[in-house]
C-alpha cells in the first residue's frame, strides 16, 4: 500500500507540472501546483482506497484541489487559478471520455450513452467540489473581515469621545 501511495504521488505530481509547463505556469508557482494536483488525485485515491463511489471522491478531490490552491495563492500573493488549473487536471476523466466517443463511433449507442453520463457525472462532481471550495474560501475571509472590522470598531469607541469646541 506504500509503494502504490508513492507511485500514485509522484505520478500525479509529474503529471500537474507537465501540464503546468505546457500552460506556461510561472517557474516561481510550477512547484507548488504540483502539490496541488497531488492533493486533490491523493484524496481522490485514498477515497477510493476506502471503497467510497468515483463521483463523491471526485468531489472531494476538486475540494482538495481548490482549497490547496488557495492556501497557496495566499501564500504566493499570486491568482489561485495558477494552482488550480492545472491541479484539476489529474481527477479529469479523459480516458472514459474516449472510450464513450469509441463506442459511440462502433455504433454501441447504449453503452456510450452509459459512459458519457458517468462521465459528465464526475466533471460535475469535480466542478461542484470546486465550487465549494471558493464558497467556503469566500465565507472564512468574510468571517475574518468581519472579526477585524468588528475589533477596530471596539478599539474606534472609547477614542470616539465628542469634544466640546
Amino acid at each position: 500500500m506504500l509503494f502504490d501511495s508513492l507511485i500514485q504521488l509522484s505520478f500525479s505530481y509529474f503529471a500537474t507540472i507537465a501540464f503546468g509547463l505546457f500552460i506556461n505556469v510561472p517557474r516561481k508557482a510550477l512547484n507548488l501546483s504540483g502539490i496541488s494536483g497531488a492533493c486533490g488525485w491523493m484524496t481522490y485515491w485514498f477515497a477510493m482506497q476506502f471503497n467510497i463511489n468515483s463521483i463523491p471522491a471526485n468531489f472531494l478531490g476538486g475540494l482538495a484541489v481548490g482549497l490547496a490552491g488557495l492556501v497557496m495563492s495566499q501564500h504566493k500573493r499570486i491568482p489561485s487559478t495558477i494552482f488550480n488549473i492545472p491541479g484539476l487536471v489529474p481527477l479529469v476523466p479523459g480516458a472514459s471520455a474516449y472510450q464513450a466517443l469509441i463506442m459511440l463511433l462502433s455504433g454501441e449507442f447504449m453503452d456510450a450513452n452509459e459512459k458519457l453520463f458517468s462521465v459528465l457525472m464526475v466533471g460535475g462532481a469535480i466542478t461542484m467540489g470546486y465550487v465549494v471550495s471558493q464558497l467556503i474560501s469566500e465565507q472564512y475571509f468574510r468571517y475574518r473581515r468581519n472579526r477585524v472590522l468588528s475589533k477596530h470598531d471596539l478599539q474606534n469607541l472609547d477614542g470616539d469621545s465628542v469634544k466640546p469646541e
